[in-house]
């Protein structure tokens, strides 16, 4: 079976700021910039993998979605409940130190895991869960 990662969605609720984080701060290509009604999908991902986006949308964007729904998810995405991505690096530690001068909101400094893995976490400026794990 021939099945690859296109691409995995996560929440945002300000253009610039996701702009300034995901290809500022974390080095990713801006792909794609979709406005409608005042709000935007964004497509980023690394340039050494252009077939891996990462799709960032406005939460709870679906008309289908009620008002009573929209502020549990706002609650769940301002705790870092509402959605997690786990990203690789080759080298944690230098990663880790890029990130932290770029200021961005650190959760965990690399640590190794009790389960085999070494890895830090992010929180981007919406709350979600950005984790970075230590790949050969």
């Amino acid at each position: 079976m021939d099945i690859n990662i296109h691409s995995a969605f996560l929440p945002h609720t300000d253009r610039d700021a996701a702009v300034e984080f995901y290809c500022d701060k974390l080095g990713m290509d801006l792909r794609n910039d979709v406005g409608y009604n005042g709000m935007h999908w964004l497509t980023v991902g690394p340039a050494d993998q252009p077939d891996v986006n990462l799709v960032l949308t406005p939460p709870a964007a679906d008309p289908g979605v009620t008002a009573e729904e929209r502020a549990t998810i706002t609650e769940m995405m301002a705790k870092g409940t509402y959605a997690i991505l786990t990203l690789a690096s080759k080298d944690l530690d230098a990663a880790f130190e890029r990130l932290q001068a770029a200021d961005i909101d650190i959760v965990q400094e690399p640590i190794d895991q009790p389960y085999g893995i070494r890895d830090c976490a992010v929180r981007d400026p919406f709350g979600n869960l950005i984790r970075i794990n230590q790949v050969s």
